[in-house]
């Protein structure tokens, strides 16, 4: 894929956007941190698709000791195009296949959190038990990548294929690749979720391990989220949860 670097200026939106992103991604990356959804090295970033553009703005969690937490510098950031031109710093095509075979994804982020971190350790899927995390997905676990001889974009392009409700991917002995259709604020407030659920998962563990949802569960949670219908049109409630 192409990566040469193209001269010409961002347009006045494109860097607008590009502006907004980093403005947000700032304010997350604190939550993050007073929250402790990240690990200590601060290995988090979020790819935001430029709405109307062939375009992704990539901004990155500096690291600890080359950025205080209370700087109000803006963040930097890099404008790539989806053919891997590089229009504003350097190119970032980790994910570029991910965007470019689901059109529908707005955001993503690759995050290392205690909890997912611990999680990916063990090299198995991660399943859904925490209603917080449920209620608005529909995927009932979250898959692991193991072989990195396979490249990541591409699992995470078959496992779309196989679920297109799927919402992240565990990474093995690293942590976890995270994406949503709804914008970057959607996006982090999952991830926070996300870890707050593993993090309670694996507690449930000392105590005989967590539970499978109870009659009425999934009912309940996804009708508060307007996905009932949905859900029970493509087969996903126990009979149970059926109305």
């Amino acid at each position: 894929m192409a990566t040469a670097v193209h001269n010409t200026e961002l347009n006045s939106a494109v860097l607008d956007f590009a502006n907004d992103v980093a403005r947000q991604s700032a304010e997350i990356f604190r939550a993050y941190r007073e929250t402790g959804t990240i690990t200590a090295n601060g290995t988090v970033g979020f790819i935001e698709r430029v709405p109307g553009e062939d375009q992704i703005v990539s901004v990155n969690l500096p690291h600890p000791f080359d950025r205080s937490i209370h700087s109000n510098e803006p963040l930097n950031f890099t404008v790539t195009g989806l053919d891997g031109t590089a229009f504003k710093g350097r190119p970032n095509g980790r994910y570029l296949k991910v965007f470019n075979q689901n059109p529908t994804v707005t955001s993503l982020s690759h995050v290392h959190s205690p909890s997912l971190g611990a999680w990916a350790q063990t090299h198995r899927t991660l399943p859904i038990s925490y209603v917080p995390v449920q209620r608005f997905h529909l995927a009932r676990e979250l898959p692991v990548y193991i072989d990195r001889r396979q490249d990541e974009a591409e699992f995470i392009n078959e496992k779309l294929a196989e679920n297109p409700f799927t919402p992240a991917i565990i990474e093995a002995n690293g942590g976890a690749t995270v994406w949503g259709w709804k914008g970057l604020r959607d996006l982090a407030e999952f991830i926070l979720l996300l870890e707050e659920g593993a993090q309670i998962q694996i507690q449930a563990q000392a105590l005989g391990g967590s539970r499978t949802y109870g009659p009425g569960v999934l009912r309940q949670q996804w009708k508060m989220s307007k996905r009932y219908d949905e859900a029970r049109g493509l087969g996903l409630l126990p009979v149970t949860d059926l109305d």
